[in-house]
């Protein structure tokens, strides 16, 4: 372990991410589900500095809505700075400040990238040194999208989502994003998805156990084509996410009536995301939004995962 006494705050952000491809596997044993995800960081960041502590504490501002954000040892990103200092045997603590600008409870995994910039900047501030592969387990053990974070980039994630493997992205992406101002609950969205498949087992195909991602994604993706990749968009969560929300029905139209490739609601939701033909389109869609009076941001993807600022 390096001594970075001297250190007195370090200086880490990792993005949020958007879903441009998600199936759902069948319900299994344990109450979870295999999934099939093509993962895109986009710049949209939550920023994160570690400050020498002798315990564990948090504060936390941002651009966002903040209520539904705990500030106790529930917190993702401190769970994060604990299960480092167990893993590496550091006896001191750390004062977190978060800067949060990734929608809470919004499909875009801000807790997660809350908790791999985390990860970066503990290990910096503490000399841990820890190899990459461990910092990716123990990103792992804190949730499933917390390695893509921790990764950033395009890539595929398999098994509870944290299997990942890089996808080939040429070019960047033009995404728009109507943030909404409620949240919805992850398990509630699975679990209304598990209601559906049940309603309409006589009409559906069954799910199967261990999906994959459309060859028709990577391909777009490879190339680089925002119509290729529109035509690919895709989520199991979005219909019992409408179901749940059904106002974002009418957001999904605003959005491909003013000239989005198409729309998707990211991950569980509700942020819809609008794929843009390039910038000058992208632009205008967030004119028109905002004209709305929707919250909309611009962003585009793909970008790095969760990096040191300040080192």
């Amino acid at each position: 372990m390096t001594s970075l006494a001297a250190q007195k705050m370090v200086h880490a952000k990792a993005p949020g991410k958007i879903n441009v491809f998600l199936k759902v596997g069948a319900l299994l044993d344990d109450g979870y589900h295999d999934v099939a995800i093509a993962y895109q960081a986009v710049s949209l960041y939550e920023e994160v500095r570690a400050y020498p502590a002798d315990d564990f504490s948090i504060e936390i501002a941002g651009t966002v809505e903040l209520s539904r954000v705990p500030t106790d040892g529930s917190n993702i990103a401190i769970r994060a700075a604990r299960l480092l200092a167990r893993r590496a045997g550091y006896r001191g603590g750390v004062h977190l400040e978060i800067g949060k600008h990734v929608p809470v409870t919004g499909g875009m995994g801000g807790g997660s990238a809350d908790a791999a910039a985390t990860l970066l900047a503990c290990d910096a501030l503490w000399g841990t040194e820890l190899p990459r592969d461990e910092m990716l387990s123990l990103a792992t053990q804190l949730g499933s999208d917390v390695p893509f974070a921790f990764t950033g980039g395009t890539a595929i994630g398999t098994g509870r989502g944290d299997q990942l493997s890089p996808a080939l992205a040429q070019g960047q992406f033009q995404w728009v994003l109507v943030v909404a101002d409620f949240g919805l609950s992850t398990p509630a969205v699975y679990a209304e998805l598990d209601n559906h498949r049940d309603r309409h087992a006589q009409d559906i195909f069954p799910a199967e156990v261990q999906p994959f991602v459309d060859a028709n994604v990577l391909q777009a993706l490879r190339a680089g084509d925002p119509h290729m990749l529109a035509e690919t968009l895709y989520n199991d969560l979005q219909a019992p996410a409408l179901h749940l929300e059904p106002s974002l029905a009418s957001v999904l139209e605003l959005g491909e009536e003013n000239g989005a490739l198409a729309g998707v609601i990211s991950g569980s939701g509700p942020t819809v995301a609008f794929l843009a033909a390039d910038l000058d389109s992208a632009l205008e869609l967030q004119i028109a939004l905002s004209a709305a009076r929707l919250n909309v941001v611009r962003v585009t993807g793909p970008v790095h995962g969760a990096r040191l600022v300040n080192l």
